[in-house]
């Protein structure tokens, strides 16, 4: 009798190893992080990027498509979104007066709510708001900076590309009413037919032509900053996660984030052309 109750709790044991196993197991694999982005090309560029960063460090990711990724984000419904400082920071310190691109970090740093963090900005990969003026309107001003815009603001007719909303003031310059065109082709026409004299557009922007003059901003900035970089849930991402998110700020520049942004728009698949970027700019190295 004794020799068959062992019989019989032999294999209960070795269900039991198994089961503890299976659970061990279960909490051994990692959970699985979303990136957010909305319909945008440039938005579904670094969703992927920033999506496959993670995916270098082991991690399961989807990229999840939302029409609002900062309020998913706030929400706990995504781990991760990119964008850029200077619209992250109007979202949650609109007033706030800070320019430079580390001000606006650092206040965005501080105003984010204690369940959200801010990665690693890219330096060198910003779409900031920018005027553009033809070649002979900057010989005129006798430079191509901001502070020639300013100087000669009670003559300026500006244009944007409707649903821009770029700042109403560079300076002490109160800038007029904006004509708006409906895309980037009309808008540089328009400038380059003399019946605007400036057009904002964006450091990043694909549509921008080759022979206008960007304005440049100097220091102090008039213009807040934008440049790329990462929200996320805090408390969600392993030491390894950040370490890899944060390693794109390395990498990416203002000329990629265009090149991408123009390859997407035209058709072209976020994944594969972030694929193409990341083997001619391996992350970590």
């Amino acid at each position: 009798m004794p020799r068959l109750q062992r019989h019989h709790l032999r294999p209960l044991a070795l269900i039991g190893a198994a089961l503890l196993i299976a659970g061990c197991s279960g909490q051994l694999a990692p959970p699985l992080l979303s990136v957010g982005t909305s319909p945008d090309p440039q938005s579904q560029v670094l969703a992927h990027l920033y999506a496959s960063a993670l995916r270098g460090s082991g991690a399961p990711v989807r990229v999840a498509p939302v029409a609002d990724p900062v309020a998913a984000l706030d929400a706990g419904e995504i781990t991760v979104v990119p964008g850029f400082t200077g619209r992250f920071l109007a979202v949650f310190a609109p007033d706030s007066a800070a320019r430079s691109d580390r001000q606006v970090y650092w206040a965005l740093a501080g105003a984010l709510p204690e369940s959200l963090a801010v990665g690693d900005y890219a330096m060198t990969a910003a779409d900031k708001p920018t005027v553009a003026v033809t070649k002979a309107t900057a010989t005129a001003w006798g430079g191509a900076d901001l502070r020639a815009l300013v100087q000669h603001c009670a003559k300026l007719t500006v244009g944007a590309v409707t649903g821009a909303r770029p700042p109403a003031a560079v300076g002490r310059c109160a800038l007029p009413k904006l004509r708006e065109f409906a895309d980037d082709a009309a808008l540089f026409a328009a400038l380059r037919g003399g019946r605007i004299t400036a057009a904002w557009t964006t450091t990043a922007d694909p549509g921008a032509p080759d022979d206008a003059v960007m304005l440049a901003d100097g220091t102090p900035a008039l213009v807040r900053a934008e440049n790329v970089v990462p929200l996320y849930r805090r408390n969600a991402l392993t030491e390894a996660q950040l370490l890899a998110i944060n390693q794109v700020a390395g990498v990416l520049d203002t000329a990629a984030l265009v090149d991408m942004h123009r390859q997407v728009a035209g058709g072209a698949d976020p994944q594969a052309v972030v694929d193409a970027f990341l083997d001619e700019h391996p992350l970590g190295r």
